[in-house]
Protein backbone atom coordinates (compact mmCIF):
# COMPACT_ATOMS: atom_id res chain seq x y z
CA UNK A 1 0.00 0.00 0.00
CA UNK A 2 1.15 3.41 -0.84
CA UNK A 3 1.53 5.77 2.05
CA UNK A 4 -0.90 8.67 1.84
CA UNK A 5 0.89 11.96 1.83
CA UNK A 6 -0.79 14.69 3.86
CA UNK A 7 -2.21 17.41 1.66
CA UNK A 8 -1.28 21.00 2.28
CA UNK A 9 -4.02 22.50 0.15
CA UNK A 10 -6.31 23.35 3.08
CA UNK A 11 -3.58 24.87 5.15
CA UNK A 12 -2.32 26.89 2.22
CA UNK A 13 -5.82 28.28 1.58
CA UNK A 14 -6.23 29.19 5.24
CA UNK A 15 -2.85 30.89 5.30
CA UNK A 16 -3.70 32.86 2.19
CA UNK A 17 -6.94 34.08 3.80
CA UNK A 18 -5.31 35.08 7.11
CA UNK A 19 -4.17 38.72 7.32
CA UNK A 20 -0.54 39.43 6.84
CA UNK A 21 1.35 40.52 9.94
CA UNK A 22 1.63 44.27 10.34
CA UNK A 23 4.90 45.72 9.31
CA UNK A 24 6.87 48.26 11.31
CA UNK A 25 5.74 51.06 9.02
CA UNK A 26 2.08 50.11 9.50
CA UNK A 27 2.48 50.08 13.26
CA UNK A 28 4.13 53.48 13.21
CA UNK A 29 1.34 54.90 11.08
CA UNK A 30 -1.32 53.53 13.41
CA UNK A 31 0.51 55.04 16.36
CA UNK A 32 0.43 58.40 14.64
CA UNK A 33 -3.33 58.08 14.32
CA UNK A 34 -3.80 58.45 18.06
CA UNK A 35 -7.08 59.96 19.32
CA UNK A 36 -5.43 63.32 19.91
CA UNK A 37 -3.98 63.48 16.43
CA UNK A 38 -7.28 62.40 14.89
CA UNK A 39 -9.16 65.13 16.73
CA UNK A 40 -6.73 67.70 15.38
CA UNK A 41 -7.50 66.59 11.86
CA UNK A 42 -11.24 65.96 12.12
CA UNK A 43 -12.21 68.69 14.60
CA UNK A 44 -12.16 69.62 18.29
CA UNK A 45 -12.95 67.00 20.92
CA UNK A 46 -16.52 66.61 22.05
CA UNK A 47 -17.48 68.91 24.94
CA UNK A 48 -19.77 68.05 27.83
CA UNK A 49 -22.87 70.15 28.32
CA UNK A 50 -23.36 71.56 31.81
CA UNK A 51 -27.03 72.41 32.19
CA UNK A 52 -28.29 74.87 34.76
CA UNK A 53 -30.08 73.66 37.86
CA UNK A 54 -33.89 73.45 37.76
CA UNK A 55 -34.20 76.55 39.95
CA UNK A 56 -31.71 79.27 39.04
CA UNK A 57 -31.16 82.97 39.59
CA UNK A 58 -31.65 85.27 36.63
CA UNK A 59 -31.42 88.91 35.58
CA UNK A 60 -33.97 90.49 33.23
CA UNK A 61 -32.97 93.63 31.35
CA UNK A 62 -35.31 95.83 29.30
CA UNK A 63 -33.96 97.50 26.15
CA UNK A 64 -35.27 99.63 23.30
CA UNK A 65 -33.45 100.19 20.04
CA UNK A 66 -34.46 101.57 16.65
CA UNK A 67 -38.18 101.26 17.30
CA UNK A 68 -37.84 97.71 18.65
CA UNK A 69 -38.39 96.89 22.30
CA UNK A 70 -37.45 93.71 24.09
CA UNK A 71 -36.35 91.91 27.24
CA UNK A 72 -33.10 90.03 27.78
CA UNK A 73 -33.14 87.40 30.55
CA UNK A 74 -29.82 85.88 31.64
CA UNK A 75 -29.91 82.67 33.71
CA UNK A 76 -27.01 82.21 36.12
CA UNK A 77 -25.03 79.28 37.46
CA UNK A 78 -24.60 79.06 41.27
CA UNK A 79 -21.25 80.87 40.94
CA UNK A 80 -22.94 83.78 39.17
CA UNK A 81 -21.69 83.10 35.64
CA UNK A 82 -24.18 83.31 32.75
CA UNK A 83 -25.43 79.94 31.51
CA UNK A 84 -28.35 80.85 29.25
CA UNK A 85 -30.10 83.83 27.69
CA UNK A 86 -33.66 84.41 26.52
CA UNK A 87 -34.47 87.28 24.15
CA UNK A 88 -38.12 88.31 23.89
CA UNK A 89 -39.07 91.02 21.44
CA UNK A 90 -42.22 93.09 21.96
CA UNK A 91 -43.46 92.43 18.42
CA UNK A 92 -44.30 88.77 18.93
CA UNK A 93 -44.55 86.71 15.76
CA UNK A 94 -42.30 88.98 13.72
CA UNK A 95 -39.29 87.72 11.82
CA UNK A 96 -36.84 89.51 14.08
CA UNK A 97 -38.55 88.05 17.17
CA UNK A 98 -38.13 84.51 15.83
CA UNK A 99 -34.52 85.11 14.85
CA UNK A 100 -33.62 86.55 18.26
CA UNK A 101 -35.32 83.67 20.06
CA UNK A 102 -33.34 81.10 18.03
CA UNK A 103 -30.16 83.12 18.51
CA UNK A 104 -30.69 83.08 22.27
CA UNK A 105 -30.93 79.28 22.15
CA UNK A 106 -27.65 79.05 20.21
CA UNK A 107 -25.86 81.31 22.71
CA UNK A 108 -27.28 79.33 25.65
CA UNK A 109 -26.04 76.02 24.24
CA UNK A 110 -22.63 77.61 23.57
CA UNK A 111 -22.32 78.86 27.14
CA UNK A 112 -23.34 75.48 28.55
CA UNK A 113 -20.68 73.76 26.42
CA UNK A 114 -17.94 75.97 27.85
CA UNK A 115 -17.56 78.75 25.28
CA UNK A 116 -16.26 81.76 27.26
CA UNK A 117 -18.57 84.76 27.38
CA UNK A 118 -15.65 87.02 26.44
CA UNK A 119 -15.22 85.16 23.14
CA UNK A 120 -18.89 85.73 22.29
CA UNK A 121 -18.70 89.40 23.29
CA UNK A 122 -15.56 89.98 21.20
CA UNK A 123 -17.12 88.28 18.18
CA UNK A 124 -20.59 89.82 18.26
CA UNK A 125 -20.23 93.29 19.78
CA UNK A 126 -19.89 96.21 17.35
CA UNK A 127 -21.57 94.26 14.55
CA UNK A 128 -23.45 96.68 12.31
CA UNK A 129 -26.90 96.10 10.79
CA UNK A 130 -30.46 97.35 11.23
CA UNK A 131 -32.19 98.03 13.54
CA UNK A 132 -29.72 100.42 15.15
CA UNK A 133 -29.97 103.68 17.04
CA UNK A 134 -29.79 105.38 20.39
CA UNK A 135 -30.51 103.10 23.33
CA UNK A 136 -31.16 105.46 26.24
CA UNK A 137 -28.43 103.63 28.19
CA UNK A 138 -25.75 106.18 29.10
CA UNK A 139 -23.10 103.46 29.31
CA UNK A 140 -23.74 102.18 25.79
CA UNK A 141 -25.21 105.11 23.91
CA UNK A 142 -25.53 104.38 20.23
CA UNK A 143 -25.81 100.68 19.31
CA UNK A 144 -25.06 99.55 15.77
CA UNK A 145 -27.39 96.52 16.03
CA UNK A 146 -29.31 94.40 18.51
CA UNK A 147 -26.33 92.05 18.79
CA UNK A 148 -24.07 95.01 19.47
CA UNK A 149 -26.27 96.22 22.31
CA UNK A 150 -26.86 92.80 23.90
CA UNK A 151 -23.22 91.76 24.04
CA UNK A 152 -21.88 95.17 25.03
CA UNK A 153 -24.39 95.14 27.88
CA UNK A 154 -23.39 91.59 28.91
CA UNK A 155 -19.73 92.55 28.81
CA UNK A 156 -20.50 95.57 30.97
CA UNK A 157 -22.56 93.54 33.43
CA UNK A 158 -20.52 90.33 33.74
CA UNK A 159 -16.97 91.02 32.49
CA UNK A 160 -15.96 94.62 33.13
CA UNK A 161 -16.56 94.48 36.91
CA UNK A 162 -18.38 97.83 36.82
CA UNK A 163 -22.07 98.48 36.35
CA UNK A 164 -24.85 100.62 37.74
CA UNK A 165 -26.36 99.33 40.93
CA UNK A 166 -29.52 97.32 40.49
CA UNK A 167 -32.01 99.92 41.74
CA UNK A 168 -30.02 103.15 41.82
CA UNK A 169 -27.92 105.59 39.85
CA UNK A 170 -24.63 105.15 41.70
CA UNK A 171 -21.86 103.18 40.05
CA UNK A 172 -19.82 100.61 41.87
CA UNK A 173 -17.80 97.49 41.37
CA UNK A 174 -19.92 94.39 41.04
CA UNK A 175 -19.18 90.77 40.31
CA UNK A 176 -21.73 88.02 39.89
CA UNK A 177 -22.76 86.45 43.16
CA UNK A 178 -21.11 89.15 45.30
CA UNK A 179 -22.28 92.28 47.02
CA UNK A 180 -22.06 95.66 45.33
CA UNK A 181 -19.23 97.89 46.48
CA UNK A 182 -20.38 101.51 46.09
CA UNK A 183 -18.09 103.71 44.08
CA UNK A 184 -17.76 107.45 43.64
CA UNK A 185 -20.57 109.27 41.88
CA UNK A 186 -19.92 112.15 39.52
CA UNK A 187 -21.73 113.99 36.76
CA UNK A 188 -20.41 111.62 34.06
CA UNK A 189 -22.74 108.88 35.29
CA UNK A 190 -25.88 110.74 34.29
CA UNK A 191 -27.43 111.50 30.94
CA UNK A 192 -26.12 114.48 29.08
CA UNK A 193 -27.74 116.70 26.51
CA UNK A 194 -27.30 114.61 23.38
CA UNK A 195 -29.89 116.21 21.11
CA UNK A 196 -27.20 117.23 18.61
CA UNK A 197 -24.36 114.94 19.75
CA UNK A 198 -22.90 112.69 17.00
CA UNK A 199 -21.95 109.05 17.63
CA UNK A 200 -18.29 108.28 18.29
CA UNK A 201 -16.39 107.44 15.10
CA UNK A 202 -14.15 105.00 17.03
CA UNK A 203 -16.63 102.87 18.99
CA UNK A 204 -20.08 104.24 18.15
CA UNK A 205 -20.69 105.11 21.79
CA UNK A 206 -22.40 108.11 23.35
CA UNK A 207 -20.67 111.48 23.05
CA UNK A 208 -21.21 114.41 25.40
CA UNK A 209 -20.62 118.13 24.86
CA UNK A 210 -17.14 119.26 25.85
CA UNK A 211 -16.64 122.95 25.14
CA UNK A 212 -17.11 123.52 21.42
CA UNK A 213 -16.79 119.82 20.52
CA UNK A 214 -17.82 116.42 21.86
CA UNK A 215 -16.08 113.68 23.85
CA UNK A 216 -16.99 109.97 23.84
CA UNK A 217 -17.99 108.60 27.24
CA UNK A 218 -16.81 105.08 26.40
CA UNK A 219 -13.36 105.57 24.88
CA UNK A 220 -12.57 109.29 25.33
CA UNK A 221 -12.37 109.99 21.58
CA UNK A 222 -13.03 113.64 20.65
CA UNK A 223 -14.87 114.95 17.63
CA UNK A 224 -11.74 116.61 16.26
CA UNK A 225 -11.22 119.73 18.29
CA UNK A 226 -7.86 120.41 19.86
Amino acid sequence: MEALEPTTQGSSEESSKSPAPASVDDRSKSAERAPGAASDILGPPAANRHRLQDERSAITHHFALGGHEGYLTVGLYPNGEPGEIFIRMAKAGSTIAGLMECFGTVVSVSLQHGVPLKVLCDKLSHTRFEPSGWTGNEHIGYAKSLMDYIFRWMELRFLSGKQLSLFGQGEGEISAGRELTPGPVDDSQFLHDISDAPPCVACGGLMKPSGTCYTCINCGQTSGCS
